[in-house]
C-alpha cells in the first residue's frame, strides 16, 4: 500500500513538473537553452531568502522578471498570511504538509507530498506550512513573482 501511495505521489509530482516545464520552458529567460539537456541535483539548488522566513531557488527563468520554475521553502508552522499575486501559478508540495486556503474557505485541504494546487491571478489566498517540519514546494508561473498582502 505504501509503495502504491509513493508511486502515485511521484507520478503527480512528475506530471505537475512536466506541465510546467512543457508549457513554458522554451520561452524562459536567463541562461536556459531549450536545445541543451539540464539536470540540477537537489544539492545544486541555490536557495535565497526573499524575507526572513521564506527561501526560494529558481531552476529556470527568473522569478523577478517573468516566466519561471522555482523551488520554495517555508519553515515549520508558518503562514504567509492572506495575499494576492498579479499572475497565476501552479504549485506542488515536495515535503511537509501545506494548505492554501482561499478567502472565506473554512477547512482547506491538507496537502502532503505530491499534492497540487493552482492559484488564479489576483485570487486572495494564504499559503501555509502546517507541519512540525519545514515544507518544500515547487511552483511554475508564466509571469513574474510578486506578493501583495491583504490587510
Amino acid at each position: 500500500m505504501m509503495k502504491q501511495i509513493y508511486s502515485l505521489s511521484i507520478g503527480i509530482v512528475t506530471a505537475a513538473l512536466s506541465i510546467g516545464l512543457l508549457t513554458g520552458i522554451a520561452a524562459a529567460s536567463e541562461n536556459f537553452d531549450a536545445s541543451k539537456e539540464v539536470v540540477i541535483s537537489n544539492t545544486e539548488r541555490v536557495f535565497k531568502n526573499i524575507n526572513p522566513a521564506i527561501k526560494m531557488a529558481d531552476v529556470y527563468g527568473n522569478k523577478s522578471k517573468g516566466m519561471h520554475g522555482t523551488f520554495g521553502q517555508f519553515p515549520a508552522n508558518f503562514d504567509a498570511g492572506f495575499h494576492t499575486h498579479s499572475g497565476a501559478y501552479h504549485g506542488v508540495v515536495i515535503k511537509g504538509t501545506m494548505t492554501n486556503p482561499f478567502k472565506g474557505e473554512k477547512n482547506p485541504k491538507q496537502m502532503g507530498a505530491g499534492s497540487y494546487w493552482y492559484v488564479p491571478a489576483n485570487s486572495i489566498h494564504s499559503t501555509a506550512c502546517i507541519s512540525d517540519t519545514p515544507c518544500e514546494f515547487y511552483f511554475y508561473a508564466d509571469s513574474k513573482f510578486d506578493f501583495f498582502p491583504i490587510k
